[in-house]
């Protein structure tokens, strides 16, 4: 008997499992399967990373308020200047910031102010609020927007940051 013969009568165990390949198995997904999972984590990835995009930097937002500084107040001791004192802003209702003269449109726009509603009006408060007394602009760009909500809703209604 010869070599090549003998090796035919000595079974052979494997060494890796079956579908083995390089020390890993062989995936049982079917490609679709694989393709799906593969999607579903680019989108989860996506959205965290878009989340901290567009994360809000109070920080950033104390610059942003620089804007806001001639005609609005916002802490411990702020009085009513041109515009109202801001602190409690998130929750109160349009036009209710004590000693302050508000105009009829503002006093009368029903809004109350949140996060959705303060970055509408940000943006261009002449179209949120046609006869307001707000003579600005607006701001434009998202992350200021983000940013400077970020710093005016950390005031309580005390001035105090919660």
């Amino acid at each position: 008997m010869n070599q090549r013969n003998i090796c035919r009568l000595v079974p052979r165990k494997p060494l890796m499992p079956k579908g083995a390949r390089n020390g890993f198995r062989k995936s049982t997904k079917s490609p679709a399967m694989n393709r799906l999972s593969l999607s579903v984590l680019v989108v989860i990835a996506s959205a965290a990373a878009a989340s901290n995009a567009m994360a809000q930097d109070a920080t950033a937002g104390k610059t942003q308020f620089n804007k806001c500084l001639p005609c609005h107040s916002i802490g411990e001791g702020a009085k009513n200047k041109v515009g109202p004192e801001l602190n409690g802003l998130d929750g109160r209702k349009s036009g209710t910031a004590p000693d302050y003269n508000y105009s009829d449109a503002n006093k009368n726009s029903g809004i109350t102010w949140n996060e959705a509603e303060f970055k509408e009006y940000i943006k261009d408060p002449k179209a949120k609020i046609p006869g307001t007394k707000m003579a600005f602009a607006g701001v434009k760009n998202e992350k200021e927007v983000n940013d400077l909500w970020a710093f005016i809703s950390q005031y309580d209604k005390d001035g105090k940051t919660k």
